[in-house]
């Protein structure tokens, strides 16, 4: 099955203590262009994150948003650094005295020094923390996953609705090609008889020049070529995968035959047969810019 580049997936969850959430969303590119945005204290998973998509993903621009809520009991311990606290205050009740300076020490400018207070964080356990995230992750790229998929059944189907119609209109081509090769002869013969009048014609000449015109517009090898290229297409579709490149190369030589038939067709029906196909081959390749 084919997946569509463009997808979204949400996961929220409680894993000890902490409330993860993981928001994944991707849109067309080239290649696989992977954003991780996480707090600071996980930005040891990012390689993590982006190894986990590079595995579902391989191609796309993908932006991961990743925010983490404790549940409590990880809050930071704060206390006083008292052996600085103690030489701050000796410092200055030593410069009240000898500078005759007002005693205005206070609380809060004590809480403004530096290194007056001592913060302890928790310890935490990395793996542990890695491994908690990922699985959320897991559960968000699986959501996400299944929304790009039921995106490429959709594109699997169209493409597949509109080879059909170029085979159709294929098919016109060929048949009226042909027919305008015996409206040429008969016009030619037309042609002959009232400038020669009464004298013999030739038919061995008449049929030296419709073999000439019908070489002329032949398009037989070009509409084989595309029905091959339409085959193709189709099976790519039935392999699944990353075929996206794939079908865009196939498009251009799609392309070639189809404008190949153009340049040799006269018969104004055909000419507009023709730019139908392009048409549908135009609204192909705009899907699959789509498809990863």
């Amino acid at each position: 099955m084919i997946k569509s580049m463009t997808g979204y997936g949400r996961a929220v969850q409680t894993v000890n203590g902490r409330e993860f959430t993981v928001e994944l969303r991707s849109v067309n590119n080239r290649y696989l262009d992977c954003s991780v945005r996480l707090p600071r204290m996980v930005s040891f998973t990012e390689d993590a994150v982006k190894q986990a998509v590079k595995a579902s993903v391989s191609r796309g621009k993908v932006d991961v948003f990743i925010s983490i809520r404790s549940e409590g009991g990880e809050e930071a311990q704060v206390s006083l650094n008292m052996a600085v606290l103690d030489g701050y205050l000796t410092a200055m009740r030593r410069m009240v005295t000898e500078y005759g300076v007002a005693d205005d020490i206070s609380a809060s400018s004590l809480s403004r020094l530096p290194e007056v207070f001592l913060i302890e964080k928790p310890q935490v356990d990395e793996d542990q923390l890695q491994k908690d995230l990922m699985q959320v992750v897991e559960q968000a790229l699986s959501g996400y996953d299944a929304m790009r998929s039921r995106e490429g059944q959709a594109l699997d189907q169209d493409l597949r609705t509109r080879g059909q119609t170029i085979l159709g209109l294929v098919e016109q081509v060929e048949q009226g090609n042909a027919q305008t090769v015996v409206d040429y002869r008969a016009r030619l013969e037309a042609k002959l008889r009232e400038v020669l009048e009464n004298t013999a014609i030739d038919e061995s000449r008449i049929l030296t020049e419709a073999a000439i015109f019908a070489d002329k517009v032949a398009v037989d090898e070009e509409t084989v070529r595309l029905r091959s290229h339409l085959q193709q297409m189709n099976t790519m579709l039935d392999g699944g995968g990353a075929v996206g490149r794939k079908l865009d190369f196939l498009l251009q030589e799609m392309n070639r035959e189809a404008n190949t038939i153009g340049s040799k067709c006269t018969d104004v029906k055909l000419a507009r047969i023709v730019v139908d196909i392009k048409a549908e081959l135009e609204k192909i390749r705009e899907q699959t810019q789509n498809i990863e």
